[in-house]
């Protein structure tokens, strides 16, 4: 949550997020992740790739420490 509140994601709540990844990438629908079935699914999935990888851009996290 703190790394999306720093990026400005913070329309979206931890389990929100969360409920979107597993609608999109649990392909037998068991409630559960492999670490096999989140790779397959980001990759598949081009804005869930980009949105992944925003979340863990630390830019912003370097201009507030530098910020003071």
């Amino acid at each position: 949550q703190a790394i999306q509140a720093i990026n400005g994601h913070t329309n979206m709540s931890a389990e929100e997020f969360t409920n979107i990844i597993f609608q999109k990438i649990d392909v037998n629908n068991d409630g559960e992740l492999t670490l096999e079935e989140f790779i397959t699914g980001v990759e598949r999935d081009k804005d869930l790739l980009e949105l992944i990888t925003k979340s863990f851009d630390l830019s912003n996290v370097l201009k507030v420490i530098q910020s003071g």
